[in-house]
């Protein structure tokens, strides 16, 4: 089984947004060694308590600081943008770091309302123009724009030896049909989705139509997942994500991903059934619960991989919750 991680940048309580962005570099830096695959890194937009509003940018900074880890956007949001601009990005990346770049594209604002008017015109009409926008995208980066293009005498330089990987993100039949047509490999968001995600995938596998002789459908199913030594210290380290998700939702939350004590403190009695059920979408528990329950998903979802986005307050408990997952599923296989 393969693994890799997404990172959404959190910020906690007690840091700044340096200091938090430095934390991600150090993540990724130690998925390297643990054996992960690849590390992808959000965007969002004045988020409160999210660091990374350019995934670009971070990228060039962890390839720097990485060797072999494939690296990513989890997901450049292409609505916002022209795909001509992102390809050139990518593609400088991928010349910088040749053989480890994905280019993970989604539809979401990644923001409030406002944010997203500051970022792009008609964002709506750039949702629904997605498939043509791919499209481009794909030319661009692929370097084979038609001669009868608008754009077939521009080239987005520099051109990689080894293209960036495109993967289409998504939590819908949408997406999944988006992806199957365009001939992307597929990064289904389990941990954001409430719909059937085995029928989701299963479409995406029944539909998909390869770009190239040689592309066959992939598949990375993205979860929520905290382990720590027992299965108290998980429950008890998930307070803080918890929370901090439960703080989100009624418009609070500005100061980061609580303290285990923060949390602990904001909590009352009302809280606990929510908190409940918002466990329900991950996986809480010892390395060996853990493995147990990823491995269920594996098979359920017939995925290529598994990508993990944990969020915890101390970066150490973060590292250490990725480190006891790999030595299950990685370095006893």
């Amino acid at each position: 089984m393969r693994l890799s991680i997404l990172d959404q940048a959190p910020i906690s309580s007690n840091q700044s947004a340096a200091e938090a962005l430095k934390e991600s570099m150090k993540l990724a830096q130690a998925g390297e060694a643990l054996g992960y695959t690849r590390f992808w890194i959000a965007e969002h937009h004045d988020l409160p308590g999210l660091a990374c509003s350019a995934p670009e940018v971070m990228l060039g900074y962890i390839g720097a600081n990485t060797n072999k880890l494939r690296i990513g956007s989890g997901a450049v949001l292409l609505p916002h943008y022209k795909p001509y601009k992102v390809a050139e990005v990518y593609n400088m990346l991928a010349t910088l770091f040749p053989g480890r770049v994905d280019v993970g594209i989604g539809r979401a604002p990644g923001g409030s309302a406002e944010a997203t008017n500051a970022l792009s015109d008609n964002f709506l009409q750039q949702v629904w123009n997605m498939p043509n926008t791919i499209q481009d995208l794909l030319y661009f980066l692929e370097n084979n724009i038609p001669p009868e293009h608008q754009h077939a005498k521009v080239t987005a330089s520099p051109v990689p030896n080894i293209p960036p990987i495109p993967w289409l993100l998504g939590t819908s039949k949408k997406s999944a049909i988006l992806a199957a047509e365009s001939g992307l490999a597929y990064a289904f968001g389990q941990f954001m989705s409430d719909q059937d995600g085995g029928a989701i995938i299963e479409q995406y596998r029944n539909d998909f139509k390869p770009r190239k002789h040689n592309d066959v459908h992939q598949v990375i199913v993205t979860v929520s997942a905290i382990c720590a030594e027992t299965t108290e210290k998980a429950e008890d380290v998930a307070l803080s994500s918890l929370v901090w998700g439960l703080q989100r939702k009624r418009g609070e939350g500005q100061r980061g991903v609580p303290s285990i004590q923060e949390a602990k403190n904001y909590l009352q009695n009302e809280d606990k059934n929510i908190l409940e059920e918002m466990k329900n979408s991950m996986i809480i528990g010892n390395p060996q619960q853990v493995k147990k329950r990823i491995g269920e998903l594996q098979k359920r979802y017939n995925a290529n991989e598994i990508m993990i986005v944990t969020i915890k307050y101390s970066p150490e408990d973060k590292i250490q919750s990725y480190k006891l997952i790999a030595e299950e599923l990685l370095r006893r296989q």
